[in-house]
């Protein structure tokens, strides 16, 4: 497909859409939750109908439209199974227990990647603090949970699994991420147990007290819908026939909500309404993102300069993470990088620091950033839907990031900065 330089003016409805999704809550709660629908719609037909008709460039907006396919497909299908397994969880959790549930969810994100560890995860880590949840205990699960915890396979996030399509090998990004993942997700983890202790101090003394007495017992139902979640984690690596791999994801799915108990999906509390509001926030997103990532693509190169500092992609790739997909924009610097090397050299390429940085740089970039904002990631906002659903009050769009990016995210990223990709 020809590379489109599209005028930066049509990046205008994704600005605004950004500014409706971050303000209409606070604003003018009642008429967003009504009309969120026909905003995200308008928006994206105005990019779609100009890329159509004045662009003449069809084909990419049907690509963006496979691409928003996969995308629900894998959100939808994952929401659907994680639904159907329920984890009863034992007494209320002490910071230190918390501490290492997400240090287990870090791990299992690069198994099932952020998207599976969080579907599976989000439901019992909110019943684990279930008597004084608050907004820190959803936002550092999407800081280490839903981003950061899944960079050391390619199965964690998807910029990964594109660098890994694009030749990247599969051992590659866990040997030289190790260091980053161990600084990152360890200062997180510290930077939880300080804030939780003080919650836990704040707590009622019964809720306290409630952790030795013990009068809850871990418990596990559904378990036979991890052969579902193992069909959709095998489809992630399907690429032909097309749309095979979103077919035996629906498939998965609807066999696991007419399979599951009743009293399971009664359990979790399990509807549809919190993917039906996925959807259709990211339908705008889809829409309106595609002059942004098309004038990166045809720019990255001129704004990197001709020999640019590794910082320079670490934090390019993760401001744009921030606010953008990251899967593509990974693949507009990794384009910018790689240049016309194809696939299956670039892991002899690699042998080269300078490149081998770059690529490191942009992976860390990607995946890191993408906790900085809901819509960084796409289990991001997944996980804030069902903690909605699950009448957990988490910060809005501008709250998350004043709140918790500013005073948490930014300090580890700048500590990744400056020991990794400084000098």
């Amino acid at each position: 497909m020809d590379n489109i330089n599209p005028p930066l003016w049509l990046s205008l409805p994704f600005v605004g859409l950004l500014a409706v999704i971050a303000l209409g809550p606070l604003i003018f709660p009642g008429w967003w939750s009504k009309h969120y629908p026909k905003v995200c719609g308008a928006l994206a037909a105005i990019v779609v109908g100009y890329y159509i008709f004045g662009l003449n460039a069809a084909p990419r907006v049907l690509q963006t439209g496979e691409e928003y396919t996969s995308f629900i497909c894998l959100i939808g299908s994952l929401f659907v199974v994680s639904g159907g397994i329920h984890i009863n969880v034992k007494g209320e959790a002490t910071p230190f227990k918390n501490v290492v549930f997400l240090a287990i969810g870090a791990v299992i994100a690069n198994l099932l990647g952020t998207t599976g560890a969080s579907m599976l995860l989000i439901r019992p880590w909110l019943r684990m603090n279930k008597y004084r949840v608050t907004a820190h205990h959803v936002c550092f699960f999407i800081f280490i949970v839903s981003n950061v915890g899944g960079c050391l396979t390619p199965i964690g996030d998807p910029p990964l699994f594109l660098g890994y399509l694009k030749g990247v090998p599969f051992w590659w990004v866990a040997e030289h991420c190790l260091p980053m993942w161990a600084t990152g997700v360890g200062i997180l983890l510290v930077m939880f147990y300080v804030v939780d202790t003080l919650n836990f101090r704040k707590a009622p003394k019964q809720v306290q007290e409630f952790e030795t007495a013990q009068l809850e017992r871990w418990r596990f139902q559904g378990l036979a819908n991890l052969f579902f979640l193992g069909v959709i984690l095998g489809a992630v690596f399907v690429s032909h026939p097309p749309f095979l791999r979103e077919a035996l994801m629906i498939a998965a799915a609807a066999g696991s909500y007419f399979t599951t108990q009743k009293c399971v999906h009664e359990s979790n509390n399990f509807n549809f309404h919190p993917i039906k509001e996925v959807a259709i926030l990211f339908i705008g997103i889809f829409g309106t993102m595609i002059p942004a990532l098309d004038w990166l693509q045809h720019n990255a190169s001129q704004l990197m300069g001709s020999v640019p500092h590794p910082a320079v992609f670490y934090w390019g790739s993760g401001a744009l993470s921030s606010v953008l997909d990251n899967a593509p924009t990974y693949l507009a610097f990794f384009s910018a990088i790689a240049g016309p090397v194809p696939g299956h050299e670039i892991a002899a390429q690699l042998s080269d620091p300078t490149l081998s940085t770059y690529i490191l740089a942009i992976s860390i970039g990607a995946v890191f950033f993408g906790a900085n904002t809901y819509i960084g990631n796409g289990p991001n906002f997944m996980v804030k839907a069902i903690a909605d659903e699950q009448k957990v009050r988490t910060p809005s769009f501008l709250d998350f990031i004043w709140r918790f990016t500013l005073p948490f995210m930014l300090p580890m990223l700048l500590i990744v900065w400056w020991i990794f990709f400084r000098a």
